[in-house]
């Protein structure tokens, strides 16, 4: 394996890591979920990690196309400290949420993440376009996750 396919590896592999242990650490609370009222539009249990796997190897691509571009280089840096601090709030949305039950406050966590994977994105976007459109589905399913957190606050 040359160097950038283990370079693209191991960005993949940075995300995957985080929302893995992020998912291992907050598991137990899973069992709680199920139990909760749910919202309309709310999707079966299976296709949380499915859609997560999915959008955890986007990011991996797109911090990858960012760490690797040849024009622009002066906003990286900052670009990959934003992708740095959205992935780890990121890591403790489930946390919160599954293991200690704090639905508001998860939710207001998901506000601060969404507008941290909104200025990533606008960052990328100023150094690789592509890298900013594969940001896209994620910023998208964690709209969708926050209308599903409000509603199980409210429900609950």
């Amino acid at each position: 394996m040359d160097f950038k396919k283990k370079t693209l590896f191991v960005f993949i592999l940075i995300p995957l890591l985080v929302g893995g242990l992020s998912g291992l650490i907050s598991r137990g609370g899973m069992e709680t979920f199920e139990l909760l009222n749910k919202p309309a539009l709310s999707p079966p249990g299976w296709l949380f990690p499915v859609v997560w796997t999915v959008l955890y190897v986007l990011m991996g691509i797109a911090s990858y196309l960012i760490y690797t571009a040849e024009k622009n280089r002066i906003g990286v840096p900052a670009a990959l400290r934003t992708y740095a601090l959205q992935l780890a709030v990121n890591f403790f949305w489930p946390i919160f949420f599954f293991n200690f039950g704090w639905y508001l406050f998860s939710f207001l966590w998901l506000v601060l993440l969404w507008a941290l994977i909104l200025k990533c994105i606008l960052q990328f976007y100023r150094i690789s376009k592509p890298a900013a459109y594969l940001m896209i589905p994620y910023i998208v399913w964690v709209t969708f996750a926050g209308y599903l957190n409000l509603a199980i606050y409210m429900l609950n």
